[in-house]
């Protein structure tokens, strides 16, 4: 049978443990078969908490409940952590003030959250001839937001598009 969690009870392996009892109190040095009578004398199993130890430390603790609460541990700790998503902006380059600004809004907004951002600028057309004006822009948004982010990727064509990705400082 494949053991999931601590060794308990009879899956202990060494011949002597160290012993906490339920209290926290140290009972010292034992054999694992008389701590683990102990143990159940109480009530409760023997518990190996700290394998690597020479000689392990073993507690008396319910086996169900402990692993209930590493259980619950862990699923905190996973509900608790943020990923980072890539959230992308598009805009256009010869794209007014006003749009700019919404689209700047945006972007410090995902910043803030944590999120990276990738910036696309499309070109259509005879756009294409005026890269520069597209990496002006990317400019000035690298410009805008130099104080919450960094540039993880500069702004490069990729096809009909520039491309840009900022990443929180």
């Amino acid at each position: 049978m494949p053991l999931n969690g601590p060794r308990y009870n009879e899956f202990i392996t060494s011949p002597k443990v160290r012993v906490i009892d339920g209290d926290g109190e140290n009972l010292g040095v034992m054999f694992t078969r008389e701590a683990i009578e102990q143990a159940a004398d109480v009530g409760l199993d023997l518990v190996e908490v700290s394998p690597n130890a020479d000689p392990p430390v073993c507690k008396f603790l319910d086996i169900g409940k402990y692993k209930y609460e590493a259980q619950k541990k862990a699923n905190a700790a996973r509900k608790n952590q943020k990923t980072q998503e890539i959230k992308e902006i598009k805009m256009r380059p010869n794209i007014d003030d006003h749009d700019y600004d919404v689209k700047m809004r945006a972007i410090n907004k995902f910043i803030e959250e944590g999120d990276k951002v990738k910036v696309t600028l499309r070109f259509r057309g005879r756009e294409l001839a005026h890269g520069q004006l597209g990496m002006q822009l990317l400019q000035r948004v690298q410009a805008d937001v130099v104080e919450v982010a960094k540039v993880e990727q500069h702004p490069r064509m990729e096809g009909r598009q520039m491309l840009m990705v900022l990443a929180p400082k």
